[in-house]
């Protein structure tokens, strides 16, 4: 009963708000609830989809995430444009921010407990695998899992 309360008020107050201040289409949906989404920079949302519950979107000032037609984003995923450059952080022990759009491509699927780095882009009929960290570029019509994650099988010829 609670957590069909606590459904009810996320999608009521907070979801609404989602809507309002980034521009998500109204065909994409949050299923379930604490789905956050923060940051001053631009989300645009192309068509229909979902997200699921724990996930998170963080967008800053000065980048954008573009997601496209039919994107399903399954629970507890980060989508971050801001992450630390870990080669300066070990080589020379300075943190430097790196900021950077992603693009999600149309008909994607993305696994449970994945992470996507800043400035990936993911191509069109693409499955990312459950708990994958996505930090480079994955082309069309593939699957890729792991940690990195890789292309694993390419439906490309068929």
């Amino acid at each position: 009963m609670f957590y069909r309360f606590l459904t009810f008020f996320f999608r009521l107050v907070v979801y609404r708000g989602y809507y309002k201040k980034y521009n998500i289409s109204k065909k994409f949906k949050f299923n379930g609830y604490l789905i956050r989404i923060y940051g001053q920079g631009e989300i645009v949302c192309l068509g229909e989809g979902y997200i699921s519950f724990f996930s998170y979107l963080n967008v800053v000032k000065g980048s954008k995430l573009v997601i496209g037609d039919k994107v399903s984003i399954a629970h507890n995923v980060k989508i971050y444009t801001s992450s630390f450059d870990p080669e300066m952080l070990v080589c020379h022990g300075v943190k430097e921010n790196v900021i950077a759009d992603i693009c999600i491509g149309d008909n994607v699927l993305i696994g449970s407990n994945s992470f996507i780095c800043p400035g990936v882009t993911i191509g069109d009929n693409v499955v990312i695998g459950a708990n994958s960290v996505v930090s480079k570029d994955i082309p069309s019509n593939t699957v890729a899992a792991g940690v990195p994650a890789k292309v694993i099988k390419d439906y490309s010829c068929v």
